[in-house]
């Protein structure tokens, strides 16, 4: 849903007049821009096994993901990747390297640009936490169905280089 009010001043947003196809703020004429937020997932991989988490809330609820979760405001990405792998999955992670960079369209209401981390394992417990009902490890080539078309992607690049 598109906001009604501008997040500077809270006033009342109305269409643009001018080049921009964005709502624009009556008040301070500040124009609204309707940006995709940053999603970070962390891989983990042990042999030719991925961790998956299961969704315990919201949308999506009751479907495998790789863990992954939103940049917060003034956050690091790895640092969020990191932060989110731990509040789903109870495991401490060490980011190696990007492994691939999305647009996810799925939810036309709610856009990310998606950011998948490579990931090693350095501590924790394996427990599902935070919006996960239930985390494992499962084969590559033997997959629950994932809710994010991003993440199959992302599965059928690791298969690919297998």
């Amino acid at each position: 849903m598109r906001p009604l009010f501008c997040t500077q001043c809270g006033g009342e947003l109305s269409k643009s007049r001018d080049k921009h196809p964005h709502a624009q703020c009556t008040a301070c004429l500040r124009i609204n821009y309707r940006n995709p937020t940053v999603g970070v997932a962390v891989i983990i991989l042990q042999e030719n096994n991925i961790l998956l988490v299961k969704r315990g809330v919201g949308d999506y609820s009751g479907e495998w993901c790789i863990p992954c979760g939103h940049l917060e405001y003034d956050e690091e990405v790895r640092d969020a990747a990191v932060r989110e792998l731990y509040e789903e999955t109870g495991l401490r992670a060490t980011i190696t390297a990007v492994y691939d960079v999305h647009s996810n369209w799925h939810n036309r209401e709610h856009q990310t640009v998606g950011i998948w981390f490579m990931g090693e394992v350095s501590g924790g417990e394996l427990q599902a936490g935070d919006d996960a009902s239930e985390v494992g490890f499962f084969p590559l080539t033997d997959l629950p169905p994932l809710c994010f078309p991003t993440d199959r992607f992302i599965v059928d690049r690791l298969i690919s280089q297998l």
